[in-house]
């Protein structure tokens, strides 16, 4: 027997059409630095998306399964180009903008890009990398910038307002297979080449209803989220399309990420959300406490991309803005986990689960694998890797245009499990806490020790800025940790402060030995701890070391 429900695909056009017509009051405001904010409704976005739909088939021969990369920061112009391009059949590849030049070039031509929308302002680092771009055949350019940048290059150039102008403002969406790629996005790659996962409609609808749950970020037509997590990132986190389903009005800061504009962005447009990694709001932490500005507005923070240190959520707690943990990856389209916790529990009660990475929702499948291959239990103190599946969880790497997909030993499991590369532990009821990357682990004499742990608590200091704790080799242990310490402006701890302080919070045979500090800790280009770039530079000596 069989279900008697109509069986109608899940589409990212039926996320636009639901967004212009039954929230088409809903607004996209586009932060433009000194003049007036642009703002543009969504029904007026949802216009704009059928005309680009017509421009891209009509002028510029995009076809269902073409590949289109878009260059661009945060703002409206983008919104149009990941409702319309899904929605036509094609396939949105955002293209990570902080990514290195050959990276850059390698994911264009791994993805066959035919068209790139650019935001005029990338102009001086997308005409470099042209010349290197053969499946290239036309650069849509929206906003300010320098075109001249782009003469007497090959691909066709085309102004973004004047090739919409004029066009139909509504399109007969195809009704496609909902299993059909809709977007894709490329790991960091941080070893190796950059790896291609290729959302579905189907995914990406799914994500977007579990985004909206009250477990999750439960956000309504009532809300504002200001999505600083850029769109070049994981889909932004699901943010455009979630919102167009539920009615969410849209703050997007385009280029204008800097601690000071973001506090302008808080204290005027008054947002009850956001979005963005721990060094995000670490710098907008010291720009209010210095500059003190009122973000009362914000009943909630999502925090994810990198582990949040408790201590940047107590300071939050003291300003009114609650920070809440979540958990994913490019893989994973990227809600994994969110660290609500229970109902009915004090404050002091919510703690330990809000320190935690958050639990389990339905559409997420999680368990814990042993370094012998034996599955864990959700015991709270069982550590072992993370290994996810479910409907928006990566199955393959995309192959390329004429590969076939690609299935690592190391990514996935022989039964089609995702290998996250996180090790960590899971409660039984369901909530995981992460003690670290795999890779990141530091194994000295037969024991683990989380460098995540120690990043936390010396964090927890009001001289220290950032803390990155990384294995170096030892004679006598194998590995010892080496902590690398950014000060705050004016701060004058010493090393053996440091480590007095740090033997409050973890054993003594945890402490490190080798200590630095460093003017900022290296970052990855969507702005985690890039720990290589530490180990690298203590294998060629580049830092002061003291030893204690």
């Amino acid at each position: 027997m069989y279900g008697t429900m109509q069986d109608v695909p899940l589409l990212v056009s039926r996320i636009l059409e639901h967004g212009r017509t039954i929230h088409g009051r809903s607004t996209v405001t586009t932060w433009t630095g000194e003049q007036e904010p642009h703002r543009r409704t969504f029904a007026e976005i949802g216009d704009r998306a059928a005309q680009l739909a017509h421009a891209l088939r009509d002028e510029l021969g995009v076809t269902p399964g073409s590949a289109l990369g878009t260059l661009m920061w945060n703002n409206a112009e983008h919104v149009e180009a990941y409702l319309a391009i899904p929605s036509m059949g094609a396939v949105l590849h955002t293209l990570n903008l902080r990514l290195p030049a050959e990276q850059l070039v390698w994911i264009v031509n791994h993805a066959d890009d035919k068209v790139v929308l650019a935001n005029g302002s990338l102009l001086p680092l997308l005409a470099p990398l042209l010349p290197h771009l053969p499946s290239v055949e036309h650069v849509v350019v929206s906003g300010p910038g320098d075109r001249s940048l782009l003469d007497g290059l090959a691909p066709t150039v085309h102004e973004y307002e004047e090739l919409i102008a004029g066009r139909p403002t509504s399109y007969a969406w195809p009704e496609l297979d909902e299993r059909s790629a809709a977007a894709m996005c490329y790991t960091s790659g941080t070893t190796g080449d950059p790896k291609g996962v290729v959302y579905s409609h189907r995914s990406i609808y799914l994500h977007s209803m579990q985004v909206n749950m009250a477990e999750s970020m439960g956000l309504t037509d009532k809300d504002t989220t200001l999505v600083v997590v850029p769109q070049f990132h994981v889909n932004a986190w699901g943010l455009p399309h979630a919102t167009f389903m539920t009615g969410v009005n849209m703050l997007m800061p385009d280029r204008f990420l800097q601690p000071a504009p973001l506090a302008e962005m808080i204290e005027r447009e008054r947002p009850t959300h956001a979005a963005a990694v721990p060094t995000i709001w670490q710098g907008l932490l010291a720009e209010v406490t210095a500059k003190p500005r009122d973000l009362s507005s914000m009943a909630s923070v999502t925090i994810g991309g990198a582990a949040c240190p408790p201590s940047l959520m107590e300071a939050y707690d003291k300003l009114g803005v609650r920070l809440c943990h979540a958990w994913g990856m490019t893989e994973t389209s990227p809600l994994g986990t969110m660290s609500n916790p229970p109902a009915g529990l004090t404050d002091e009660q919510e703690w330990p689960y809000r320190i935690t990475q958050g639990r389990f929702p339905a559409g997420v499948e999680a368990r814990l694998v042993g370094p012998g291959g034996e599955h864990l239990p959700w015991d709270g103190e069982s550590a072992g890797e993370l290994e996810v599946r479910g409907a928006w969880i990566a199955g393959a790497y995309y192959g390329g245009a004429d590969g076939e997909d690609l299935r690592p030993e190391d990514k996935f499991s022989e039964d089609g499990w995702l290998k996250t590369g996180d090790v960590g532990v899971i409660s039984a009821d369901g909530y995981l806490t992460l003690t670290d990357r795999a890779k990141d682990v530091i194994k000295s004499g037969g024991e683990w020790i989380s460098s995540v742990d120690l990043e936390n608590a010396l964090m927890a200091h009001p001289d220290v800025a950032e803390a990155a704790v990384v294995a170096v080799p030892d004679e006598k242990w194998g590995e010892r940790p080496l902590a690398t310490v950014v000060l705050k402006e004016g701060a004058t701890a010493d090393y053996a402060a440091l480590r007095t302080f740090l033997a409050q919070s973890v054993a003594k045979w945890q402490l490190p030995e080798r200590w630095t500090i460093i003017p900022a800790v290296p970052k990855t280009s969507v702005g985690k701890f890039d720990k290589k770039v530490i180990r690298r530079q203590y294998a060629d000596g580049e830092l002061d070391i003291t030893q204690l």
